[in-house]
């Protein structure tokens, strides 16, 4: 029974269904019967998350969302 965790930024509500849609096609794809799939979406705010020692706030403050 795979379970699949996604850490990300924030995304819109309306993308998570197709998301976990075409990620458990992949492992049914395998034989993994859809029901077997878990998948987890983590959201880290990006004031939580860094590189280079900078928060992704600002490094990505240009980028739509």
């Amino acid at each position: 029974m795979p379970i699949i965790t996604i850490e990300t930024w924030p995304m819109p509500p309306e993308r998570k269904p197709e998301l976990m849609k075409k990620i458990t096609k992949v492992f049914t794809e395998c034989g993994i019967p859809a029901q077997a799939v878990t998948i987890l979406i983590h959201e880290t705010q990006l004031d939580n998350w860094g590189t280079t020692g900078v928060q992704h706030s600002i490094t990505y403050k240009e980028m739509k969302r």
